[in-house]
């Protein structure tokens, strides 16, 4: 009887631990559910968060390019998505012969009915019956390394420079400035275009350096982006061709000081810009231009206190979005720089409070003379976070955002938000 019941445990272990057998891992808050296939992890994660959003315009004048909706002269309504849509994220992930490799899928669908523009499904959104939300996919790539080579990346994810300023930005838990809450997009702004330039989720081939004493490097060849006139008008120059990549690269160190853990990075673009067009170019000249960009920035955790400190500065870059009006009709191209300060405090373990203060500059080309183009977007932010459990965060929000032209005109508005988040 003994030996039978040995027989029979042994074989009820080896059908437990076989290949074909499939297993969940611990839960851990956060990280989202994992599957364990073999030799092959399924991971599934995501968040579905809304706020409702009231927003009141400050009065002024329309600025080209600017941020604010405060000429717009009535005040709005909405329940929409905060600077994140919804989403979720699939993760499959082995190692084989000694690598370790993974195919990764995120799907970003938003609240309102999708309006497609030139933005797709960031693009304005329809307030009229019968429409249908949008559905962002940002990224779609496969990673191959480990910690002693690195690691390489190919496909769709978030570019290098400024990805850090946008993932330690308060705002991107909640709303922060809207864009336009008439007719609420796939997302608010947050804090883009008013600290830093939006990073974005560019094809690429990446690699990252192995951690070695806390520093890491990243470098990759990206898919390049035209430069774009988003003030209208006919004030910026745009372009189509390309016959060299973007080039983007980051370089961060990780260190913890006794209770002080921080973070310093620092990150830059290069992209040259050919046959630049706009009716102050004749058809005869092919004009071109190299836009460059670097940012600095730090992060720092001591005890309840959390503070965080971002600049960046470029030629060509332009402002809000990458190369958006960063060249002149003429073909110069337009500095522009921009900072954000970020300071917040846990009160008690499940209650968080953020203040923030951010300016994005554009400036003119030399001998450029545009009254109404966008010279300042800036705005303030304070907002309150509670952890009701692991998934579920409560957070309520007053932002104020004002834009200023290189004239007269400027305008400002106020945006209240309260809503929800749930991370799984």
């Amino acid at each position: 009887s003994a030996q039978a019941a040995e027989r029979a445990l042994t074989s009820a272990r080896a059908e437990i631990n076989s290949p074909s057998v499939v297993r969940v891992a611990k839960y851990v808050p956060g990280k989202g559910v994992t599957f364990h296939a073999g030799q092959i992890d399924i991971n599934f994660s995501g968040f579905v968060n809304g706020f409702y959003t009231f927003n009141s315009p400050g009065g002024g004048r329309p600025v080209a390019g600017g941020i604010s909706t405060g000429s717009s002269g009535f005040d709005t309504s909405g329940v929409r998505n905060g600077l994140l849509p919804a989403g979720l994220l699939v993760k499959v992930s082995t190692t084989q012969d000694g690598l370790d490799m993974s195919a990764n899928f995120g799907f970003y669908p938003g609240l309102n009915n999708n309006d497609p523009g030139a933005f797709n499904a960031n693009s304005g959104g329809s307030a009229v019956g019968l429409g249908t939300a949008g559905l962002d996919v940002r990224q779609v790539f496969a990673t191959v390394g480990n910690a002693r080579i690195g690691t390489f990346k190919v496909g769709r994810d978030l570019a290098l420079f400024g990805a850090d300023a946008i993932l330690n930005d308060a705002t991107l838990l909640s709303v922060g400035s809207t864009g336009s809450n008439a007719n609420p997009a796939n997302t608010s702004l947050g804090r883009i275009g008013v600290g830093y330039v939006y990073a974005d989720w560019i094809p690429q081939i990446s690699y990252a350096s192995p951690t070695w004493k806390g520093l890491q490097g990243t470098i990759g060849i990206f898919t390049p982006l035209d430069e774009y006139n988003y003030a209208g008008s006919g004030y910026s120059a745009a372009n189509s061709q390309h016959s060299a990549p973007m080039i983007q690269g980051k370089a961060t160190y990780d260190v913890t000081l006794g209770d002080l853990k921080a973070r310093f990075w620092s990150s830059f673009l290069i992209q040259h810009q050919q046959h630049l067009t706009s009716s102050a170019i004749p058809t005869t000249q092919n004009r071109s231009t190299t836009a460059e960009a670097a940012d600095v920035g730090t992060k720092l955790t001591y005890g309840p206190f959390e503070g965080v400190a971002y600049y960046y500065y470029g030629s060509g870059l332009g402002t809000t979005g990458l190369f958006f009006d960063g060249v002149s009709a003429s073909g110069r191209k337009r500095d522009s720089e921009g900072y954000y300060v970020q300071g917040a405090v846990k009160v008690m373990p499940r209650l968080k409070f953020v203040g923030s203060y951010g300016v994005s500059n554009l400036y003119q080309a030399p001998g450029e003379s545009i009254p109404l183009l966008v010279r300042r977007n800036q705005s303030e932010v304070g907002a309150g976070y509670y952890n009701l459990t692991d998934w579920l965060t409560l957070m309520a929000e007053y932002a104020h955002t004002e834009s200023a032209a290189h004239g007269p005109n400027h305008n400002k508005d106020n945006t209240v938000s309260a809503g929800a988040a749930l991370f799984f």
